[in-house]
């Protein structure tokens, strides 16, 4: 048996914590349906064990364990923090943390009816988070750079996944997009993976962000990105004006990022329909809803 076909259930859970920390062990265990990379088991009613399930390095979690407890305690919205750490051992070979549980939906299950309100507070959220990293922070090998870096990905989710019928308008955006002026600021704090399913709601908006596992420092423009990628039809503008420190060519980018991400998530879906490991039909909709949102522009 592989590290990847261990298979994770709630006894194991439980043993992991038994052994590791048998303070926690006595809570309730319950399953959270989705991740990939990682598995997800709610405990009790405040925390959550993260299994690294087919992440092949735990350099994700070992980044959240480092990062999220100083980025916390600044942030606007509740978001995952790392209260005990669990350590490879022979019951299972691979790292696991228990985090804070931040209540809510993801919004792949659920929705925002209150669109207006979730652009704000998507906004104040970024503000607080993409201010300069130190030295140390990490930098991403596969985002985080420039449009034009990331042409070879665009270009294989272009293929596979765009209409006919709107393939010119997507390559226009993506064109736009690489032709803007690059970031020149300071490297900034970027949660770097903001999709339906990274963040949460309740009552009809934003309530939490999670899975910080690919965070970094670099260019804001791919967590701008959520302005069509979360946000519902119309909202962007007003995103945008509160979070106020975007100029044209950060628009620019951001909207050529989300029209990527859009056909990420529509390509997911696709392998979803298809029946392939790790993919997600309800994920089709909800990008190509982004990607027409991304065609209307600010």
């Amino acid at each position: 048996m592989t590290d990847t076909e261990i298979e994770i259930t709630a006894d194991l859970v439980r043993d992991l914590l038994q052994e590791q920390h048998p303070d926690l062990a006595g809570l309730a265990i319950r399953e959270v349906a989705g991740g990939w990379g990682n598995q997800m088991w709610r405990l009790g009613d405040e925390l959550a064990v993260r299994m690294q399930r087919m992440d092949p390095t735990p350099e994700l979690q070992l980044k959240e364990r480092r990062w999220l407890p100083v980025l916390a305690p600044r942030l606007p919205l509740p978001v995952p923090t790392p209260v005990r750490f669990g350590e490879p051992s022979e019951s299972f070979p691979k790292h696991w943390t228990v985090m804070t549980w931040v209540p809510g939906e993801p919004l792949d299950h659920g929705s925002i009816s209150r669109g207006d309100h979730a652009a704000d507070t998507l906004a104040g959220f970024l503000r607080a988070l993409h201010v300069e990293a130190p030295a140390e922070a990490p930098i991403a090998a596969d985002r985080g750079g420039h449009p034009k870096d990331c042409t070879h990905g665009f270009e294989n989710f272009f293929q596979a996944v765009v209409p006919d019928d709107i393939a010119a308008d997507v390559r226009s955006v993506w064109d736009d997009a690489v032709a803007a002026r690059a970031w020149e600021g300071p490297r900034v704090w970027v949660h770097g993976d903001l999709h339906p399913a990274n963040v949460v709601v309740s009552d009809g908006t934003l309530s939490g962000i999670v899975d910080f596992g690919d965070m970094f420092a670099g260019d804001p423009a791919w967590d701008l990105a959520a302005a069509w990628v979360l946000l519902p039809a119309g909202t962007a503008s007003r995103f945008f004006d509160m979070y106020a420190h975007a100029d044209e060519a950060a628009i620019r980018r951001a909207r050529g990022l989300a029209a990527m991400k859009s056909l990420f998530l529509m390509l997911m879906g696709q392998n979803g329909d298809r029946g392939l490991p790790g993919g997600k039909p309800h994920w089709g909709p909800a990008g190509r809803a982004a990607l027409d949102r991304v065609l209307k522009g600010v």
